[in-house]
């Protein structure tokens, strides 16, 4: 029997995207996997100061829900979980590691040009955590990146 791979996602505003559909459809068709959504929070405007882990956690948890939906269905028979994690993308990152034990990490991620978790250098960290580490990039449906 075979040993069940555990994928940790990490996606936000592009947590339901064709891109990381096809990611999770991808692993899924290779055999036993399970994977866990994390959506790290994001506050705007002045609660990034004042309160950033209590601001934007209702946004996360609204598109946590909905990701799950759709990332559900593309994984088929392979069970899909979900947390809203911490404003830091690499904190919400480490506490996942540290709680679920993951033998993958799938980050994606908005376009370079406007992605704040490529100008943190998001994947890079994410790779010195010593598990492998995906980068996809795409927008979300009905977005576009300004010229």
């Amino acid at each position: 029997m075979t040993e069940t791979r555990r994928v940790l996602l990490v996606a936000n505003r592009t947590a339901m995207t064709p891109a990381l559909r096809d990611e999770v459809r991808k692993r899924a068709a290779e055999g036993d996997t399970t994977f866990h959504l994390l959506v790290p929070s994001h506050p705007s405007g002045l609660h990034r100061v004042v309160d950033p882990e209590v601001a934007g956690r209702e946004a996360a948890r609204t598109r946590l829900e909905e990701a799950l939906e759709a990332l559900g269905e593309a994984a088929g028979s392979s069970p899909v979980t979900g947390e809203v994690g911490s404003a830091d993308p690499i904190a919400a990152i480490h506490d996942a590691i540290n709680a679920g034990g993951f033998d993958e990490i799938v980050i994606s991620t908005l376009p370079k040009r406007i992605s704040k978790w490529l100008h943190l250098d998001l994947p890079s960290k994410a790779r010195g955590l010593g598990l492998p580490v995906t980068h996809i990039e795409s927008m979300p449906t009905g977005e576009t990146v300004a010229a």
